[in-house]
């Protein structure tokens, strides 16, 4: 057993306890004293920590693992996005259709633009071929409210005449820089998409956020994942001001002195691409405030590139049939530059990236900011990656930068049918290769892109073990880059502690470290593996106290 000094005052026995601890893997027991783990052992060994005043749980042999975290999520988006008109429940046009004439129904024409209905949520694979809806389908729901939305990935809008109208957006309208306007390819009229930057250009109709909507969606997503069993995040890229203030940093600091924050957060301040390295300043500013505020805002997000079926993702050879290739959003020599600066100055640098030069262009920003201080623990990571190209999978291992996966995403789906398409039999042998990544030594965290795909960990792992997606029957993406289930249970917990820096506070389950776990109602250790979607959160402790369920009802 290891243990430390003093007696518990909550005592979790008779349970099969993963600890994600290689040289304690299970236990059957915990103790816990003021929030933190002091005991885990037997339940015999445990039980010497107990005197009068601790309350022991019987876990009646179920399973309990460190509570999970998300490297990669968006929680103000995420938050937001559920609470207007969201289209996340649809899985067809027509259920689109229906979304929205309730939303029209149900909201007023206010306001000076008459009335804007904004939601997020739907999917580019159900726009075939290219994965750009069209303005007369949201025209047939109304022409005279301006109706806008963006996709589920976040990286384009749909939007009906009458935003197009208001937003100034023509036939002569040039595309903004890093973005495109969908146009019709005989008329040259814009069809109702709006790719990357190009969604800056409805800005001025957009509806007002304020103050009180982002700390709603910071709570929101709080209750949410604490549910899902989840008490750390990274949230993976927020707006900040030249002065170094962010109305974001400051809606978390007032859901934390509400004490409703009950999660480790680690934030991405977003690099304005439209900008050098002279906003330098700005973030180490903005990184300050939000530490003298006691918010941990200490990685920098770069936006690389865009996605493959607009064929916005960067790509080291054409896109299938074409002689595009994508291009980058940074500049190469600007990247590696403001990584070196970040790194000397501690600051983590975290990569959006989808084609493959993308993935190598941030993996070389990497390899030269190391030839100027190969010591820095700033513990870059590099998100998404749906295809990496052969060469660069062992360079992970080399750099020590850490590979954000979406399990979820990676399955044969509808968006994934697109993807092929664009890229072809060849490099489709490359996507999404954690597997091989793992197996050259890299490390491996995941992160959902919430609320791009659901923030469950126990389907993300199932599908991590399978390839497939739950409730489906197609044939897996990739089997060969499927990993085992303790690598997938390591990735949503440890690691993830590991890339906020937090790996000595919490991730895994031994003396000293932070009470957080989850117990379930099944043990996915024991399950065939297309089943652990099927398993539930019963109780999440969060710093030994219960934020999702309750440890009494684990009695029955």
């Amino acid at each position: 057993m290891a243990m430390a000094e003093g007696m518990a005052d909550l005592i979790l026995t008779n349970g099969r306890i993963y600890t994600v601890d290689e040289a304690h893997p299970w236990a059957e027991a915990v103790a816990v004293r003021d929030g933190r783990i002091i005991a885990v052992g037997t339940a015999k060994e445990v039980a010497a920590q107990k005197n009068a005043q601790t309350r022991v749980v019987d876990l009646k042999g179920r399973l309990l693992l460190p509570s999970f975290g998300d490297a990669h999520n968006h929680p103000v988006f995420g938050g937001m996005s559920h609470a207007r008109c969201s289209l996340h429940a649809g899985k067809s046009i027509d259920d689109y259709r229906r979304i929205i004439a309730r939303c029209i129904a149900e909201n007023p024409e206010t306001g000076p633009n008459g009335g804007v209905i904004f939601g997020v949520g739907w999917e580019d694979g159900l726009f075939p071929p290219n994965g750009v809806p069209t303005k007369d389908i949201l025209d047939a729901l109304s022409t005279t409210r301006p109706l806008i939305f963006r996709s589920v990935g976040g990286h384009s809008l749909w939007v009906n005449s009458r935003a197009l109208q208001l937003a100034g957006i023509t036939k002569a309208t040039p595309d903004p820089v890093n973005g495109k306007i969908d146009r019709d390819p005989k008329t040259g009229e814009p069809v109702g998409g709006l790719q990357e930057a190009a969604q800056a250009l409805v800005d001025g109709i957009m509806p007002e956020t304020t103050a009180q909507d982002l700390q709603d969606a910071i709570a929101y997503t709080v209750r949410h994942f604490n549910s899902l069993g989840i008490t750390s995040w990274h949230d993976a890229g927020i707006e900040w001001e030249d002065d170094g203030s962010s109305a974001v940093i400051d809606a978390y600091k007032a859901v934390a002195d509400k004490g409703a924050l009950t999660v480790d957060v680690a934030i991405d301040l977003k690099w304005k691409n439209d900008k050098g390295l002279e906003q330098l300043p700005g973030l180490l500013r903005a990184s300050e405030r939000a530490r003298t505020l006691g918010i941990t805002a200490r990685s920098v997000k770069f936006y690389i590139d865009g996605v493959i079926p607009q064929q916005t993702a960067y790509m080291l050879k054409p896109y299938e049939g074409t002689q595009e290739v994508g291009k980058p959003q940074i500049q190469p020599s600007v990247l590696a530059a403001a990584t070196t600066a970040l790194d000397e100055a501690g600051i983590q640098s975290h990569y959006h990236t989808i084609g493959d030069a993308a993935v190598r262009e941030a993996l070389d920003a990497v390899a030269t900011a190391r030839k100027f201080d190969g010591t820095a623990d700033t513990r870059p990571m590099i998100s998404h990656m749906n295809v990496i190209d052969p060469a660069d999978q062992p360079r992970f291992a080399r750099l020590g930068v850490t590979a954000i996966f979406q399990p979820l995403w990676t399955c044969n789906e509808p968006y994934m049918d697109l993807t092929k398409e664009r890229i072809g039999p060849v490099r489709s042998q490359y996507i999404y290769p954690v597997g091989s990544i793992e197996k050259f030594g890299g490390r491996v965290a995941y992160g959902a892109d919430w609320s791009v795909a659901s923030a469950d960990p126990l389907l993300g792992i199932e599908v991590a073990l399978t390839r497939i997606a739950p409730g489906e029957d197609r044939a897996p993406l990739g089997a060969s880059e499927a990993v085992t289930l303790a690598q997938a249970v390591r990735s949503y917990t440890l690691d993830v502690a590991y890339v906020n820096h937090l790996d000595q506070e919490t991730g895994s389950i031994v003396p000293g470290k932070s009470a957080d776990f989850v117990v379930l109602d099944k043990d996915i250790f024991r399950l065939p593996a297309r089943q652990i979607g099927t398993a539930k959160v019963m109780v999440t402790l969060f710093k030994g106290a219960p934020v999702h369920g309750d440890l009494a009802a684990l009695a029955n």
